[in-house]
């Protein structure tokens, strides 16, 4: 399969449109996992079609899994590791003593974290807290998003700002057409490559 990046960026786009049951078509197709989230699988189909290789993302690589289950107390200067990594209290007083009390568990920090443990470069707490920190003034200055692959939200957010009067049967209409002309885009990509 020969796709270009142009491609590829399009694709990735109109798969965030797409029910997690089309996308899980797709990897049966392919030939890849099932398993995971929206985001997972989407990340699955491109990693494929760019490499050519089949992931089971389930899978970390080893330099970012934890060789203990112990109960401990992080350190900055430590390692978030997948298996020893917990999003409780006890972290999250932790994040609040180096971070500040505005801390709270994101979405973004969440997959941030999960991109780096896909990498097998798994970052410092104090790495978490110097990012966390930084995308925390980055939308105090300029706002969030939805994360991409939650494309509803932000169809949403954007129709009723341009269509106040919609009713919710016509805005979801709306979006049913939005979504299957990305469908369509996915579609066409399939057939050709």
């Amino acid at each position: 399969m020969s796709v270009t990046t142009k491609n590829l960026v399009q694709l990735q786009n109109s798969m965030n449109y797409l029910h997690v049951s089309e996308l899980k078509a797709y990897c049966e197709k392919l030939g890849l996992s099932l398993k995971g989230k929206k985001f997972t699988l989407i990340y699955r189909i491109l990693h494929f079609l760019k490499t050519g290789e089949k992931i089971e993302l389930a899978k970390y690589p080893s330099t970012s899994l934890s060789k203990s289950n112990k109960d401990y107390t992080p350190k900055p200067s430590d390692l978030i590791l997948k298996g020893l990594y917990k999003n409780d209290l006890k972290t999250r007083l932790f994040f609040k003593a180096i971070i500040g009390q505005h801390f709270h568990f994101t979405a973004f920090g969440v997959d941030w974290l999960e991109q780096r443990w896909m990498d097998g470069a798994p970052p410092t707490y104090q790495e978490f807290a110097d990012m966390w920190r930084k995308e925390y003034e980055l939308r105090k200055t300029n706002g969030s998003s939805p994360k991409a692959e939650w494309a509803y939200i932000t169809f949403v957010k954007n129709y009723l700002n341009t269509h106040t009067q919609a009713s919710r049967n016509e805005m979801l209409k709306q979006w049913e057409i939005e979504r299957l002309k990305h469908k369509a885009i996915v579609d066409e990509f399939f057939v050709r490559n």
